[in-house]
């Protein structure tokens, strides 16, 4: 049984500052909601403001390494090339890469081209050739803190229906980050999304979303983009995750590639895109920290 925090007693956040004068207020409210029949976010995913703070800072880090990826992408290097770009670039900021030995994957990034949904492993047998669309998937560990964010490129003359579902994903994101605000619900996000994608031509991937993030790689919720309205997590200020659909231009099924164990493909071999971005729920809507 969690023991009752008296109003002066500290914060169960971590802020150093007395209850009544940190958590209460809002710790009452998720009760009433709770009681409502609500699904409420543990106290764990809930962040403080230093620890936000901590991730903003890491999403710095993160962001300076995907903009130094967009000034030297181009057609006839390797996506190991992206991954030395990427790994020398976090390391010169002071930044640890997140993927790299992450559950066993071998790389600092993840290189995601064509057909490949996600977390494609950089080759140097893997040339980027005019014409493909690629997302570049970078998490940075900082000072003990996560950040995750990924960009599509669009390598040299790209088909126009591929480039158009490149900027659609893009759009997606600003469509689920209109339903992220304090008391709102997670299914909403997803909801919204998968709305905009079908309504787009799409099919979005079902098996794989978005997650907690920052105290570590992975955490808590998962964040699902075909989820129905009014289901899900309740949004809370301090919570913080990914939002990252991958929306395919033909079926949704997809497949693992049994030789890695890692990298996964549309079954029809349609191209699929993917941005990411790390967002925080505040006391009035949202904060992106990482994109």
């Amino acid at each position: 049984m969690r023991k009752r925090i008296g109003k002066n007693d500290p914060c169960w956040c971590g802020s150093g500052k007395k209850y009544q004068d940190c958590h209460l207020e809002l710790d009452e409210k998720i009760r009433n909601y709770k009681l409502r029949g609500y699904k409420i976010p543990p106290r764990k995913i809930i962040k403080n403001q230093e620890q936000i703070e901590g991730i903003r800072t890491s999403g710095k880090v993160n962001i300076a390494v995907l903009d130094y990826v967009a000034e030297n992408i181009h057609a006839g290097m390797s996506t190991e090339e992206i991954n030395r770009l990427v790994d020398s670039k976090t390391r010169e900021l002071g930044g640890i890469p997140a993927p790299l030995n992450y559950e066993g994957f071998p790389k600092s990034v993840c290189t995601s081209i064509n057909d490949v949904v996600c977390h494609g492993i950089p080759s140097e047998e893997e040339v980027l050739q005019d014409g493909d669309i690629i997302n570049v998937d970078v998490s940075t560990i900082y000072h003990g803190y996560f950040s995750d964010s990924s960009r599509m490129f669009c390598i040299g003359n790209v088909p126009e229906e591929n480039k158009k579902l490149v900027a659609d994903t893009l759009e997606s994101i600003q469509v689920g980050l209109s339903e992220v605000r304090p008391f709102n619900r997670l299914g909403n996000v997803g909801a919204a999304i998968h709305e905009f994608a079908l309504g787009k031509g799409y099919r979005v991937v079902r098996e794989i979303g978005g997650h907690g993030v920052g105290l570590e790689f992975h955490e808590d919720p998962f964040v699902s983009y075909v989820t129905r309205r009014d289901t899900g997590m309740l949004l809370v200020p301090g919570m913080v995750f990914t939002i990252e659909p991958m929306i395919n231009l033909g079926t949704d099924e997809i497949f693992i590639d049994e030789e890695n164990d890692w990298t996964v493909y549309t079954e029809d071999g349609a191209p699929s895109a993917q941005w990411e971005v790390t967002v925080a729920v505040t006391e009035d809507g949202y904060e992106i920290l990482a994109y």
